[in-house]
């Protein structure tokens, strides 16, 4: 994954984001909607935290070499925050990224909703706490748990991208780190790490979705806020880095 794009047009770095963002909400998302429960061959959590670890990967290995393959609003902000994303790129990016989070789910429920009985009340794979947790729990441990999974997420990606560590592997670790913060979090909310994965489907079930949304912006982007700054120190970049 290679986190410092390359001269290419903003245009193209733009539509790089807005399908990857696209792509993994689908098949994250859609992994949670269609397969998860499905009678006697449902996926289940582990199958879901390996649909987006694979949705990552490979939109990594797609468009890392166009956009970065940042996909994500706190990923976006955090390398600004290291140093290795442009100030005048943030806000196309995560403009880009938002639109496709939603054409992501916009997609997922002209797919999902072909099926009698589909209703976006049972939850469309949006992230929540309290009554929408699975396993029911409070906005602390929401807060904390995408906080500080955020952070995770970040460090793994700064630290598989540094220019000091060996190459061609980043893809793996981004993806397989997703998985297992995956396999840890879903059932606190979700997990979502990523505001634009929370937004896409908030949007269409509405109501408690969209009035929990605030945590799953703020929360992310603290944590990559301080995975930025903590790494900056603990892997002693110098400052035009």
């Amino acid at each position: 994954m290679i986190l410092r794009e390359k001269e290419m047009p903003l245009s193209n770095r733009l539509i790089a984001e807005f399908m990857g963002t696209a792509w993994l909400v689908l098949c994250g998302c859609g992994s949670l909607v269609i397969a998860s429960a499905f009678p006697g061959l449902g996926i289940g959590f582990l199958g879901v935290a390996l649909a987006f670890g694979l949705s990552l990967l490979t939109m990594i290995y797609t468009i890392g070499h166009i956009s970065g393959c940042h996909i994500n609003p706190a990923v976006s902000i955090g390398l600004f925050i290291v140093g290795r994303f442009p100030a005048r790129d943030v806000l196309p990016y995560i403009f880009a990224q938002i639109l496709g989070g939603i054409a992501g789910a916009g997609l997922l429920y002209l797919i999902a909703s072909g099926k009698p009985g589909f209703d976006v009340a049972h939850g469309f794979a949006a992230n929540g706490y309290g009554e929408h947790s699975f396993g029911g729990y409070s906005v602390v441990s929401a807060f904390i748990t995408e906080a500080v999974f955020t952070f995770m997420l970040l460090m793994i990606i700064l630290g598989s991208t540094d220019t000091r560590v060996p190459k061609g592997f980043a893809p793996i670790a981004i993806g397989l780190g997703l998985t297992l913060l995956l396999l840890v979090g879903i059932p606190v909310t979700g997990l979502s790490a990523n505001p634009v994965r929370s937004t896409g489907p908030a949007l269409f079930v509405g109501g408690w979705a969209i009035q929990q949304l605030w945590l799953f912006w703020v929360a992310p982007i603290l944590g990559a806020v301080v995975a930025a700054v903590f790494y900056r120190h603990l892997a002693k970049l110098p400052e035009n880095n």
